[in-house]
């Protein structure tokens, strides 16, 4: 019988941005509720691609850990672990990572992107770490994943490893099904042609949940728009008010017509206004919850250590009965 199982990760980059929290957090949040087998991992492994002084990782899994845990991640509704305590994924990856050819990979826009920020060299975990993810994905059957829009072709990557390990071993993974979001792509406030993200150089582009209020106002208030003094809704034409109406909807649970009505008559500069007080007030709790998360290293390691040896639990069967189909044992 095959579990409805729900699997997802986040790379521990410290507290995380609006985007992520948007497009990712509070839909993971909505998931544990609804479905009774639940895995979010810290993906440190993931993280390793670029990699980071030792220090500094250690610090950003707790706080990524932290950041979650107060956005309302509940470790009695879902398995909360961190990826490298599970040895099962580096393991499984391998075995996955000789039936994937290189062409395939070479093709993922992720390697072209990343490989220029390494000086187009690019290392063999950069190249990779898809074949990583299909492991994280396929090591605990998982038959639903949480994806953004930049993710889908990883997870068809996954989706075809599964069905070709299955045709040459005999049934045994399922196929998983992407969960889309819902919420529209959250913009970069510098440069609403590209997505927020926490590498970007423009300190004011990225609106990170734990920032004080004095930063939200002014990194609103420096958000590019145009010309055109009326607010409304048009991804193409006006992307950059488009992406202050997207987070006012997203932060307010509003729907983009709701919240261009409560707009009606606002110039674009009063309007950044109204939107940093939305973002400040959705993000106060959970700021606060954060520092006081932050303040108990030993309770976060503890919940990642608890949460890795459930996920063992589950994991260790199932790689047992993977090495026994292809011959390991």
């Amino acid at each position: 019988m095959v579990v409805d199982r729900i699997f997802s990760g986040i790379q521990p980059t410290g507290t995380p941005h609006l985007g992520n929290y948007l497009g990712a957090i509070q839909n993971w949040v909505n998931l544990q509720e609804e479905c009774s087998s639940v895995l979010y991992s810290i993906m440190d492994m993931h993280s390793f691609t670029m990699p980071k002084e030792p220090a500094v990782l250690r610090q950003n899994i707790l706080d990524t850990t932290a950041a979650i845990l107060a956005c309302g991640i509940d470790p009695k509704k879902c398995i909360l672990f961190r990826q490298s305590l599970v040895p099962e994924h580096a393991e499984l990856a391998w075995i996955l990572g000789c039936l994937t050819n290189v062409p395939r990979l070479l093709r993922l826009p992720q390697w072209k992107m990343k490989r220029a920020s390494q000086n187009n060299e690019g290392t063999v975990g950069l190249l990779t770490y898809p074949v990583l993810q299909a492991a994280d994905i396929l090591l605990y059957k998982s038959t639903r994943v949480p994806v953004g829009e930049d993710q889908v072709l990883h997870l068809e990557l996954a989706q075809d490893t599964a069905q070709h390990f299955n045709k040459k071993y005999g049934e045994f993974f399922p196929v998983p099904k992407a969960i889309l979001s819902t919420t529209k792509k959250i913009k970069s406030l510098r440069d609403p042609a590209v997505k927020m993200s926490k590498s970007d150089p423009q300190k004011l582009a990225t609106v990170n949940i734990a920032d004080s209020p004095d930063e939200i106002v002014l990194k609103f208030r420096k958000a590019v728009t145009d010309f055109t003094s009326e607010v409304t809704y048009d991804p193409v034409g006006r992307p950059g008010v488009s992406n202050l109406v997207s987070i006012h909807a997203a932060v307010t649970g509003l729907s983009i017509k709701e919240v261009l009505h409560q707009a009606a008559g606002l110039d674009t500069a009063r309007y950044k206004t109204v939107v940093a007080e939305s973002v400040i007030k959705k993000f106060a709790p959970i700021r606060d919850e954060i520092r006081k998360l932050q303040e108990d290293k030993s309770h976060l390691i503890k919940v990642l250590e608890d949460g890795a040896e459930k996920a063992k639990q589950l994991a260790a069967p199932i790689y047992q009965e993977v090495r026994r189909l292809v011959g390991f044992q």
